[in-house]
């Protein structure tokens, strides 16, 4: 790898910097330019309809400004306008744009374009780099701010003539990044100027990376010290339209925001060409994820989702930062079970702020469940499990029977090297504790209270008489002892033999119901070390304990 040919990037010169000591405190002012630049990078361009749907669902999101094509360049481009203003799409709140070259003809096409829009913002532009000025052009400084002045001039004549205050100017000096800062000052001063940019009508200087060439740090100190020279702020607003070729687009575009800058150009999901635009739904999101009201709804991710592969026919990484399918997700052991503590402190936290580990937001503030947040594979450990089961079926497996359960559905998970549905380690759950039959099977059991004064507490008042099989050979017994679980332990040692002791035990409802059933955990260990784990479910409480029992018994190593 020859790293030789390539160069730094130049700092600027810029002193006392005043953005990195600045913070967000309120949205800018979004314009998504996913129906034209995003439309443009696809192998298979939209067509009419599927623009119109793309144009909805960015209204439906929030967006008051919409780059909608490049009207001049293309039929289909231009009937698409054409069918938003004919067919009165266009919300009286939102403003098209429209992108055109500093080229007569297809200026004066683009007017066309929007003849019968209340709102429209045509946006200019000519590249005015070095490299471009050289090699593509071959035309000097003079030149290309002649190219600029000129096409300023036409748009501002034919809105004139067009009568339509409505239409503004918006400007870029493409490839600014490329370009001299103190050239591109002077080309956007002359635009201004031509226009007779004022606080009154004012105008929207975009300043865009069309190739993304360095840190985001140095985009900043441009955009700052851009603010800082132009001649009229109050006549212009600042505006930012960043790409991803170094996969710094968003914070190119937050410190972009500190630096002074008043709009933010992007598309959804980053799409756009060669490695995207700015992805305006991570920004926003940021922007929430820190308590600032971003002015757009991305509250029903799953359906934005939906209409942008439909119409784009592009997909999204699964590790796209808030809207891929595994952002919420954990596999390993340690997140799992540092998310099934935070989840359950969040939720009694009566209505404080969101603080969940490894859950930057709330998921549900996107349309987003938890019932993907944690997923099993053999990377997890026992706390995603009991997560899910207590989650997904009310199953509150304690915290000392979690570990045997936890190698139990790795062993599986080891064996497939797949991913575990949430019913397959329910299934895993019953199979390992609740119907195990062999080699003993409770047939009968029957359970009498013999203390007639509850007050008494008297010890051994409950009777329990069983009928079982061990290894196909049918046994019962009677016993007493202080409750149903204690009785059966006496009266099954007695008679079988097998001696064991209860170390651990746990019930609860599944359920909130008055008719929900219960669940018992219990852990027995023998006298030369031998331990095992077992749970039983019956609709009496009593039966699930000795149940879960036999259960154990069945599990002895």
């Amino acid at each position: 790898m020859n790293f030789e040919k390539y160069s730094a990037y130049p700092p600027v010169e810029i002193a006392g910097r005043t953005w990195p000591d600045k913070t967000i405190t309120k949205a800018p002012v979004w314009c998504s330019v996913d129906l034209r630049d995003g439309n443009q990078a696809l192998p298979v361009p939209m067509s009419v309809d599927e623009k119109v749907a793309m144009f909805q669902l960015l209204v439906s999101v929030g967006f008051k400004e919409i780059e909608v094509g490049f009207p001049s360049a293309s039929a289909t481009e231009f009937a698409f306008v054409r069918r938003l203003i004919e067919k009165k799409l266009i919300p009286a709140d939102v403003t098209i744009q429209v992108l055109t070259q500093s080229r007569e003809h297809l200026i004066r096409k683009t007017f066309d374009a929007i003849s019968g829009a209340d709102n429209a913002i045509v946006h200019l532009y000519n590249s005015t780099s070095t490299l471009q000025r050289d090699v593509v052009f071959r035309k000097n400084r003079d030149e290309i701010r002649a190219i600029a002045i000129e096409g300023t001039a036409l748009v501002r004549r034919l809105k004139e003539k067009n009568g339509n205050p409505g239409i503004r100017l918006e400007y870029s000096p493409e490839s600014f990044t490329g370009t001299e800062l103190d050239y591109a000052l002077e080309v956007c001063h002359a635009v201004m100027d031509t226009w007779g940019a004022s606080e009154e009508d004012n105008i929207i200087l975009n300043l865009p990376s069309t190739v993304e060439m360095s840190q985001p740090n140095i985009y900043a100190d441009r955009i700052e010290w851009f603010c800082r020279n132009i001649k009229r702020r109050d006549a212009v607003l600042i505006s930012v339209h960043t790409h991803n070729d170094r996969g710094t687009a968003v914070a190119a575009a937050e410190f972009a925001v500190m630096a002074g800058a008043d709009r933010v150009e992007g598309a959804l999901f980053g799409n756009g060409e060669r490695c995207g635009n700015m992805d305006i739904v991570v920004m926003a999101l940021n922007l929430f994820s820190q308590g600032v009201d971003p002015k757009l709804d991305f509250s029903d991710l799953p359906r934005i989702r939906e209409v942008y592969r439909k119409c784009t026919r592009m997909d999204i990484h699964p590790r796209h930062p808030y809207a891929g399918e595994l952002v919420y997700t954990a596999f390993s052991g340690s997140h799992q079970d540092a998310i099934s503590k935070g989840m359950k402190a969040n939720f009694n936290s009566n209505g404080g702020l969101w603080a969940v580990p490894y859950l930057p937001i709330d998921p549900r503030d996107v349309g987003c469940n938890y019932e993907a947040i944690v997923r099993i594979n053999s990377q997890s450990g026992k706390g995603g499990m009991a997560y899910i089961l207590e989650t997904d079926y009310g199953i509150q497996v304690p915290k000392w029977m979690q570990p045997d359960f936890a190698e139990a559905v790795q062993g599986v998970a080891d064996r497939t090297g797949v991913e575990l549905s949430p019913s397959q380690i329910h299934d895993l759950f019953h199979s390992e504790y609740v119907t195990l039959k062999e080699p003993i099977l409770l047939k009968k059991c029957h359970i009498t209270w013999d203390d007639m004064d509850p007050e008494l507490n008297q010890e051994e008042a409950t009777s329990l008489s069983c009928v079982m099989l061990k290894d196909e050979k049918e046994f019962s017994f009677e016993a007493k002892g202080n409750g149903p679980l204690d009785a059966f332990a006496k009266g099954f040692v007695n008679t079988s033999g097998i001696e064991f002791s209860v170390e651990e035990y746990a019930e609860h409802a599944i359920g909130h119901s008055a008719g929900a059933p219960a669940i018992a955990y219990i852990k027995i260990g023998t006298a030369d070390g031998r331990i095992a784990f077992g749970a039983g479910i019956d609709s009496n409480i009593s039966l699930a304990s000795i149940k879960a029992t036999v259960s154990a018994l069945n599990r002895l190593p």
